[in-house]
């Protein structure tokens, strides 16, 4: 799954990439077995940032999870979880730090989900630009629709139509982690459905073999 504003960058170490913020973004990616990935996300100030992961695929479903703020304090730290929701208000201008660490397993590799939104100054312009269109019309008094309730019942659709997308992108995770927890059981009901079946082919064999052997006449004749 592609970011939807693609600057987000993944760094195995480095300094924080230092590129004006997205409204959101979404990343999918492989977390190699006893690795650490950190990604960098530049934020305004005063602002809402909500950070949203899941881990749809690799054996436990889970990973260990960091945020930090641009000053480098720790706001959130968890383990051996398989998704989380965390917000944070009012974000400090700077550079977010989000990690994920699969260090805890040497075997199995992650497929990692993750989704950052943002409420910024964007809707302050917005309504900026709202009042100005207000401005315009109201030397018209004989409308029988107020501005401000249409001014209101689109925000409000707005506001609905970003959440439904933003529920949408989480249940295509949940639905891509349970396709890949069938897709694994299925392969483990396989194998050893395999397994039960070649034993019980050497089983049916052997007691074949034993039955003939005990109606073998093993005398000798002598002439």
């Amino acid at each position: 799954m592609a970011a939807r504003w693609l600057w987000l960058l993944a760094l195995w170490a480095g300094p924080a990439a230092a590129a004006p913020p997205p409204p959101d973004a979404e990343v999918t990616f492989v977390l190699p077995a006893g690795r650490r990935q950190c990604f960098y996300q530049g934020a305004p100030g005063n602002a809402s940032l909500e950070a949203e992961y899941q881990v749809i695929g690799g054996a436990g479903l889970d990973v260990d999870f960091s945020l930090e703020s641009p000053s480098g304090l720790l706001l959130v730290s968890e383990y051996r979880r398989s998704d989380g929701a965390h917000t944070v208000e009012p974000t400090e201008a700077g550079d977010y730090k989000l990690c994920f660490d699969n260090s805890f397993s040497a075997i199995s590799e992650k497929l990692v989900f993750f989704e950052l939104i943002f409420d910024s100054a964007q809707e302050e312009e917005e309504e900026e630009e709202g009042d100005a269109w207000l401005e315009a019309a109201e030397p018209d008094d004989t409308l029988d629709v107020k501005i401000e309730d249409i001014k209101e019942s689109i925000e409000t659709m707005r506001s609905r139509l970003e959440r439904s997308i933003q529920m949408q992108t989480l249940l295509r995770a949940f639905e891509a982690r349970d396709r890949n927890l069938q897709e694994s059981n299925l392969g483990r009901v396989n194998f050893w459905s395999a397994v039960n079946l070649g034993v019980l082919v050497v089983v049916a064999f052997l007691q074949v073999y034993m039955l003939k052997s005990l109606f073998e006449d093993k005398r000798t004749v002598r002439t």
